[in-house]
C-alpha cells in the first residue's frame, strides 16, 4: 500500500490527514481523495490498478475506524465515510507504520508459536530474546 500511495504527493504531504480509497466505482482504477485534520478535501488522485498487485484493500492497520481516528461531523471527509464507497487511510498511522519492525514482530511470534513443539522435538533447548535483536531467535 505504501508503495502504491508513494505514486501521488499524499504520504509526503503533512497537510494531508486522511485519504479516502474509492475502490468500489471502477474495476481498473482506485479513486483517492485527501483530507485534511478538519476534514476538508485538499486534492484527489487516481491509481490504476491494472495488475492484481495493484489494487488498494483494506488495511485494518491503517483504516480511520481501526486507529479510532477522529471524523470531523459535518465535514467533506464525513460524508465521504457516509456514503460508504470505500475506506480511509488514518495517514498517521500509515506514515507512523515501520514494516522492518512489523515483519520481525510476525516472525518472534511465529517463533514463539512453534517453539514448544520445536523444544518437545529437540530443535531447541532454550532461546534468548534480547530486546535490541533483529527478532531472530537462536537456539541455545
Amino acid at each position: 500500500m505504501v508503495e502504491r500511495l508513494a505514486l501521488t504527493d499524499f504520504v509526503a504531504n503533512a497537510a494531508i490527514a486522511a485519504v479516502h480509497v474509492d475502490n468500489t466505482s471502477r474495476a481498473d482504477r482506485v479513486y483517492l481523495t485527501a483530507f485534511d485534520e478538519r476534514g476538508c478535501q485538499l486534492s484527489s488522485d487516481t491509481l490504476y490498478t491494472d495488475e492484481a498487485g495493484h489494487h488498494l484493500d483494506v488495511a485494518p492497520e491503517f483504516d480511520h475506524d481501526f486507529t479510532g481516528m477522529s471524523v470531523a461531523s459535518g465535514s467533506e471527509l464525513d460524508a465521504a465515510v457516509e456514503r460508504e464507497y470505500g475506506w480511509v487511510i488514518n495517514m498517521q498511522a500509515l506514515r507512523a507504520y515501520d514494516a522492518l519492525a512489523d515483519h520481525r514482530a510476525t516472525q518472534r511470534a511465529v517463533v514463539l508459536a512453534h517453539l514448544a513443539d520445536m523444544m518437545r522435538r529437540g530443535d531447541a533447548n532454550g532461546f534468548l530474546f534480547d530486546p535490541g535483536d533483529s527478532g531472530s531467535a537462536g537456539a541455545a
